[in-house]
């Protein structure tokens, strides 16, 4: 694929920047590690199962990051719709699930 070219009022071109595949092997590779680290922490036996909960939880939120800032764009101009929907969406969950526990811990 080629850049595309944009002129801008004083007739200077530039070209847009493009992602090869070089970031997105390493985002991959990335996210294969946090799999395994997160994998190798269960598969011991020997950890404590506290440090492994929070472990998986820490590796769950920085897979949701990696996939939502590479895979899924959200990181470009432009994306900023998607990421207040995506946002609110979280504070909606948030809320019913706190709602949840309330009611069932209330009674």
């Amino acid at each position: 694929m080629a850049a595309e070219q944009h002129t801008r009022d004083n007739g200077v071109k530039r070209r847009h920047r493009q992602e090869g595949p070089q970031k997105h092997v390493m985002i991959f590779v990335l996210s294969a590690v946090l799999t395994l680290i997160a994998f190798a922490a269960v598969a011991a036996g020997g950890v404590n199962p506290v440090f492994a909960v929070i472990l998986l939880l820490v590796m769950a939120v920085i897979q949701v990051f990696v996939q939502m800032g590479y895979w899924m764009h959200l990181k470009d101009k432009g994306h900023m719709m998607p990421i207040i929907f995506i946002l609110g969406g979280f504070l909606i969950a948030g809320t019913c699930i706190i709602m949840a526990l309330y009611w069932v811990w209330w009674d």
